[in-house]
């Protein structure tokens, strides 16, 4: 079973529906992959999925409050698992947003876009926020979850291809071995992140057409 973590606070839908298209595309039944609430259910799971959406304060009070927190802290340990979004950023220790404790999966912590760390347009302006749109992403070394997304020949890790970010804050590891890809507005910033089972991604899979779904695609054949 796939499982996609429903504890209120991620874009559950969207996943679900981009998952059962990955599926369709291998050939595999629609039915492997469920939404999650209860966290007996979760840890059966064969591997996960960890959307979030909007402020990583909310999402970690929601988490705590739904009884998944300790679940999902176990299937981290061992399971294919797969964070998007704010769903990446609570892998980390903190982050500047109300000065929020996170899961301390990785060493790290999250940060808001702004001038002072050189966030800004070609003109010096400050660059809207929160961060918007479609973005290249470079993809820093070879990782069987981003095969053949660093561009059509895979000439070099540092081609790039095109995802899609709605986001005001994102992941500093401290850890430079836990970069996986990177991407620019104003400042270069780390947009993905892996060690051993776990991948996850600042931008949205589910909403970056055929890049996205060919690397659930990947997630979901990838056995770390």
């Amino acid at each position: 079973m796939i499982a996609i973590v429903d504890y209120g606070s991620g874009n559950v839908r969207s996943v679900q529906r981009a998952v059962h298209a990955a599926l369709q595309a291998l050939a595999r039944n629609e039915e492997e992959v469920q939404r999650v609430s209860a966290p007996e259910l979760l840890v059966t799971a064969e591997r996960v999925i960890f959307p979030g959406q909007g402020s990583m304060n909310d999402c970690m009070a929601s988490l705590e409050s739904s009884g998944l927190k300790q679940a999902l802290l176990e299937c981290v340990k061992t399971k294919p698992f797969l964070g998007i979004c704010v769903g990446e950023q609570m892998l980390f220790e903190r982050s500047e947003e109300k000065s929020t404790t996170g899961l301390g999966v990785l060493p790290g912590e999250v940060v808001r876009f702004h001038a002072q760390r050189g966030a800004v347009d070609a003109k010096a302006e400050p660059l809207k926020v929160p961060h918007m749109g479609w973005n290249r992403v470079r993809f820093l070394r070879p990782h069987p979850v981003t095969q053949g997304l660093a561009g059509p020949k895979q000439a070099s890790v540092n081609d790039s291809a095109w995802f899609y970010f709605v986001h005001s804050y994102h992941a500093e590891p401290f850890n430079a071995s836990d970069r996986l890809g990177e991407a620019d507005y104003g400042i270069p910033f780390t947009c993905a992140v892996a060690r051993d089972n776990i991948v996850a991604t600042q931008f949205h899979p589910e909403k970056s057409a055929a890049a996205g779904l060919q690397l659930l695609q990947q997630f979901l054949q990838w056995k770390p």
